[in-house]
């Protein structure tokens, strides 16, 4: 009897450590089916991005190197237009795609344009991740990273132009100190817990548009890019 249970518990053991694996290997990035991700890394010049061309390349390049790059990828970015009456603007939620999206784990973020931009969003702090499946830094990490550029109101849309302030540092040409970008919080904190504070897409405004005007509020220059198709 005894050497029974010894074998019962045993096996049960083995049943256990083969569940785990199990779960730690379906729990593995996939990147090469993600259609959404943080960027690990800014170009590297504060908000100036090259444009939304720029900007569009630089995921590109991200999810080719992760192994997710056999598909058109485009920054969520507007740009606002010269005036006030022009119609050259760019709305974030136009250049996207029609959904649904994916990170790198299978874990679908919305399924539309409407349900990324509404309360049903699943874009938070443990989903939204880099192109390798890695967290990005939020709070109460150092340095914080939480702060997305975006340039977009809640809805996804872009901000009138002049004579309405700069909300995208110059269509994402700016690295200097001047102007600044409307930006996101990632992990859905911040210093308040009314919308805008919680707002993935629309929280604040940076200081300004150089790489060390992005940090002192918990920025490095990251923004999100979905899969087109």
């Amino acid at each position: 009897m005894r050497k029974m249970t010894e074998h019962a518990l045993l096996v049960t053991a083995s049943l256990m450590m083969l569940g785990g694996y199990a779960v730690a290997q379906q729990s593995q990035p996939n990147p090469v089916d993600m259609t959404f991700f943080v960027t690990s890394v800014g170009p590297g010049n504060g908000a100036d991005l090259g444009g939304l061309e720029g900007a569009d390349k630089h995921c590109q390049a991200l999810a080719k190197a992760a192994g997710g790059g056999d598909r058109p990828w485009r920054a969520y970015l507007s740009t606002q237009a010269p005036a006030l009456s022009d119609p050259r603007f760019v709305n974030a939620r136009d250049r996207i795609g029609a959904g649904p999206w994916q990170n790198a784990y299978g874990i679908v973020i919305a399924k539309n344009v409407e349900d990324l931009h509404s309360t049903n969003s699943n874009l938070n702090k443990q989903t939204a991740v880099d192109e390798m499946g890695r967290p990005v830094n939020s709070r109460p990490a150092t340095p914080l990273k939480h702060d997305m550029l975006t340039g977009s109101r809640p809805d996804g849309t872009a901000f009138p132009g002049p004579p309405f302030p700069d909300m995208t540092c110059g269509n994402w040409t700016k690295s200097g100190p001047d102007g600044a970008a409307m930006l996101g919080h990632h992990d859905r904190t911040g210093p308040s817990t009314n919308a805008w504070g919680v707002s993935w897409n629309s929280s604040h405004p940076t200081l300004g548009c150089s790489q060390e005007k992005l940090r002192p509020t918990g920025g490095d220059g990251l923004f999100y890019c979905f899969a087109e198709k």
